[in-house]
């Protein structure tokens, strides 16, 4: 049998050799011929989905068949056969199904593709094509269908004229008495209490020895530093109520007790354990705030307290002009999560809040929790991390549509200029943190929340802002402050700028 064979290869052979070839570059170009054009047929397949469905006509797939054995004949080396000269028949025993499943998955793709240009449907992702499932036919049409995940469908509200609020918030002295304080204690040094009673807020060395559940030998810390506060730390202990134990304690004296370290906390060999907690205090230090003298305005820069308070009240300024913008576009967003109403794709959702949720996950790995804790808080985690998709996804589109709308776009230079200014406010190279950025991929997010805050930005020159003061309670807590212990000189702040009218 495999002689006959070989013989017929032969003789092909050397009929083939006898077929009068055409002179090089003689040859004329085969035009693709009017083929018929597939059937395509969308249907609604859920929220943000959609079912294609694609018949490839048979003349389609004849044309494909033919042109790929035709590209496979020249270039397949059989036995038997010069270059270019196998008969089809062999070429289809020796390659059919490798070059059947070839031709089946280019016409896949180029239907698919088509169909999806063709109707101009915006997808995210990829078509979910059951590949392995779907047949070449021998005969007939190629019928197949796969869904799709589409972009929302939705109208945008009104984007002029958006009702916004803004707070007058001016600042006042008390709050730069506060922060000139909170200043002076940045700058101040630890000093030993002469009364010798612990307050509040106090330090004090001693030395401590912890018996932890469950371990015989005892840990012990020589002076260590253990600051009085309402929930502090015995060495590596967190103690609630850690006030009530020291308060009122001097020097010599020695306090025990026993705490119930919480199951959650992160620290493994104190977990859920209780610990026997024995202080030896030897000293007992307040902080001393540093004077407003000729030493401490050298130390910061600045002439005189008049030009410290100038520049503490331009800070304070600032500040409350961040939050009053943050307010405000914070009324923008639930205007239009308010005003627009569309389901979402439950797949993009989910693959999303997945997402959220490993970066939650890796954040409290990072701040020290085990990875026992934090899945104890999976299931909180995870219906957090669903919340937050939405409202991300929600806001991707919202945002996306009326960037589309306004021409908004984030050219390379503004880029860069937002990476320079993240740069210096965390003491790095630009260059460095764009290259970071492109390494872990954070560099197209980084993109879409300029163009996001652009759009946040034109929208409020549009919008009609109303002024309003602040009701009595939120002013009251935001100017009631401890008085300074020492008299500062006159206030000579700059005056808060104008108030803005409604535009």
């Amino acid at each position: 049998m495999a002689e006959e064979e070989q013989q017929t290869e032969e003789l092909t052979e050397e009929q083939s050799t006898t077929t009068e070839e055409k002179p090089e570059g003689s040859k004329e170009e085969e035009k693709k011929p009017d083929l018929p054009k597939n059937v395509v047929t969308i249907e609604d397949a859920g929220p943000c989905k959609k079912k294609v469905s694609i018949e490839i006509p048979e003349e389609t797939i004849k044309y494909s068949t033919d042109n790929r054995y035709e590209e496979l004949r020249k270039e397949a080396i059989v036995p038997g056969f010069r270059k270019g000269r196998a008969p089809r028949r062999l070429i289809e025993k020796r390659f059919g199904k490798e070059t059947t499943e070839q031709i089946k998955l280019t016409l896949l793709a180029e239907a698919s593709e088509a169909a999806l240009k063709d109707n101009e449907l915006k997808t995210l992702g990829e078509p979910d094509i059951d590949y392995e499932n779907i047949e070449l036919p021998e005969k007939g049409p190629m019928k197949f269908d796969f869904e799709v995940e589409v972009r929302p469908e939705f109208d945008l509200p009104a984007l002029e004229g958006i009702p916004v609020t803004k707070t007058i918030l001016e600042v006042t002295d008390e709050q730069i008495d506060k922060e000139i304080e909170h200043i002076q204690k940045l700058a101040g040094m630890w000093t030993p209490r002469e009364d010798g009673k612990i307050e509040l807020e106090d330090q004090i060395i001693a030395d401590v020895l912890l018996k932890v559940e469950g371990l015989e030998e005892q840990e012990k810390l020589d002076n260590a530093e253990i600051h009085v506060r309402q929930n502090g730390f015995v060495g590596q202990v967190p103690v609630e109520k850690l006030d009530e134990f020291l308060l009122g304690a001097k020097a010599g004296e020695n306090k025990q007790f026993s705490v119930d370290v919480p199951k959650t906390y992160f620290r493994e060999e104190y977990r859920g354990k209780k610990v026997d907690v024995q202080i030896d205090i030897k000293d007992i230090k307040w902080l001393k705030p540093a004077e407003l003298d000729e030493s401490f305005f050298q130390r910061v820069g600045i002439e005189d307290e008049n030009e410290l308070r100038e520049k503490t009240h331009d800070k304070l300024q600032s500040q409350i002009e961040r939050q009053l913008r943050t307010e405000m576009s914070e009324q923008i967003y639930k205007y239009l999560h308010d005003n627009t109403d569309f389901d979402l794709p439950l797949d993009v959702v989910a693959r999303q809040a997945d997402t959220v949720l490993r970066r939650q996950y890796i954040n409290l790995l990072m701040r020290g929790m085990s990875r026992e804790q934090v899945a104890e808080h999976m299931e909180q985690l995870q219906a957090g991390s669903e919340e937050q998709a939405k409202q991300q996804l929600q806001t991707f589109f919202i945002m996306d549509k009326i960037a589309a709308k306004l021409d908004i776009d984030v050219n390379d230079e503004e880029l860069n200029g937002h990476i320079a200014e993240l740069a210096r406010q965390r003491n790095q190279r630009p260059e460095k943190m764009r290259e970071q950025m492109e390494h872990d991929g954070s560099l197209d997010q980084f993109r879409m929340e300029v163009r996001q805050n652009k759009c946040v930005e034109k929208l409020l020159e549009t919008a009609k802002i109303t002024e309003k003061k602040p009701d009595k309670k939120a002013k009251k807590a935001a100017t009631t402050t401890e008085k300074p212990k020492k008299k500062t000189a006159k206030k000579t702040a700059k005056k808060p700028k104008s108030k803005e009218k409604e535009s």
